[in-house]
């Protein structure tokens, strides 16, 4: 596999040092993706590069991933409009531990081929650099005129309501560039990879490298920043990024993420976040042309990222939980939701409050949907759609309208859920 030519079709190279292709088909090559370890998760904004790292190895190049626990105390200015929090050593460290976990979803660290993925930190070298040796042997190979010409910087500085940039952040670029310099020596590694905001910081790189070895030489490529169709930014929703860890975004609302991107959307993410063949995607393209509202591309693409970064355990679990709304599920799909899932599921729909006293002693189906809960505006009116069989109370037909709903209705004892027709739902909860 060419990793070059499989990144091109893919969309994902923005702009590439010249020699790279060729220096990567002559031998195999070690090359690395930062990565800010400021969360001790990883959200999909980072999976950009780090499929870049995954089509690395597949390649049958050595992919590292350096976790950036020095720069990460400074943070990089890059596309940012002010100066970070600073975090601590043992925040770091617990960082750095969740982070790999998740990237062993993606990377091999455990083969023992000669590719086998590395996972290192910046911390382990840069904490026994002094200052002073730090701008004697390394600040005197840049200079400042090449270090201000670079869009991080320039961006920073001539911003209209810009506060400047500290020392600290400028000598990011600088450090970041010692990071490449540092696995160039001792790992061999030659290139560079991470979104185009990067590019400058990774050129210095391969500038350091050039002066400090007498001509060494380093490569770089970089992906391109990923937007939505509409020009909306890529991996926010309105609560906020969007994380592989579940305790931030749980698999539901993860799978439901990429489930609802559009159309053009899905064409496009779909080469960049799985690693289906060129003509697998194809034949997606041509079955969503024929037959868009069945969304093979939205469908395919939500389960290839949801199984990578979770398991099919939780893919299966997050589709039953979609049918529940849109689908033919059944009462039994319902009561497996774990309560975190099953509100999430239910998010935005009507809500109404029951008193667990009249449910205790039993309430006739009627009494219950209309005057303990106006799901139908009048007694006529439900008795009507009982005998078209258009009420269900969790997923089940209600045969009577004074049937008798008592405790053993409850799911995670306190909700009941009532439908009114195919498409709307009640929330009924017991307090």
């Amino acid at each position: 596999m060419n990793f070059v030519e499989e990144l091109r079709w893919r969309g994902m190279i923005q702009e590439i040092m010249p020699g790279t292709e060729e220096q990567l088909q002559k031998e195999l090559t070690s090359g690395y993706v930062g990565i800010d370890p400021t969360a001790d998760s990883l959200h999909i904004g980072h999976l950009v590069s780090v499929m870049m790292l995954k089509h690395f190895q597949r390649a049958g190049h050595r992919p590292i991933a350096l976790v950036g626990g020095a720069t990460g105390m400074i943070g990089d200015p890059s596309m940012k409009s002010q100066e970070r929090n600073l975090l601590d050593e043992a925040t770091l460290r617990h960082n750095q531990d969740s982070i790999k976990k998740q990237l062993a979803n993606f990377l091999d660290f455990e083969s023992d081929k000669p590719n086998a993925a590395l996972l290192v930190n910046n911390y382990d070298w840069m904490k026994d650099i002094s200052f002073l040796d730090f701008i004697r042997d390394t600040g005197k190979h840049i200079t400042v005129n090449y270090m201000m010409s670079k869009d991080s910087v320039k961006k920073r500085l001539s911003g209209e309501a810009s506060e400047g940039m500290s020392f600290t952040e400028f000598s990011y670029q600088l450090l970041q560039a010692y990071d490449f310099y540092h696995l160039y020596k001792t790992m061999g590694c030659r290139i560079q990879m991470g979104g185009s905001d990067q590019w400058g910081n990774i050129t210095t790189g391969t500038e350091l490298i050039r002066r400090k070895t007498s001509g060494g030489e380093a490569f770089a490529l970089v992906c391109p920043l990923i937007t939505k169709a509409d020009g909306g930014k890529f991996g926010k929703t309105e609560s906020g990024n969007v994380w592989l860890d579940r305790k931030y975004t749980s698999p539901y609302k993860f799978y439901q993420f990429w489930l609802n991107v559009s159309d053009a959307d899905a064409e496009k993410y779909i080469k960049i976040f799985t690693a289906l063949s060129k003509d697998e995607i194809e034949a997606l393209v041509e079955e969503q042309k024929a037959a868009p509202h069945l969304r093979p591309l939205q469908k395919r693409l939500a389960k290839e990222v949801t199984v990578m970064v979770h398991s099919e355990e939780d893919y299966n679990a997050a589709v039953d939980a979609s049918n529940i709304l849109f689908g033919n599920s059944t009462a039994d799909a319902l009561k497996k939701l774990d309560e975190e899932t099953f509100l999430q599921v239910f998010e935005g729909v009507p809500t109404f409050d029951i008193s667990k006293d009249e449910l205790a002693t039993g309430i006739k189906a009627v009494d219950l949907l209309t005057e303990s809960a106006a799901v139908f505006p009048s007694k006529g009116e439900m008795r009507k759609t009982v005998q078209a069989g258009g009420v269900m109370l969790n997923k089940e037909k209600i045969e009577n309208f004074d049937d008798i709903i008592n405790n053993s209705y409850l799911i995670a004892g306190k909700y009941i859920i009532a439908q009114r027709g195919k498409k709307n739902y009640f929330l009924l909860i017991v307090k």
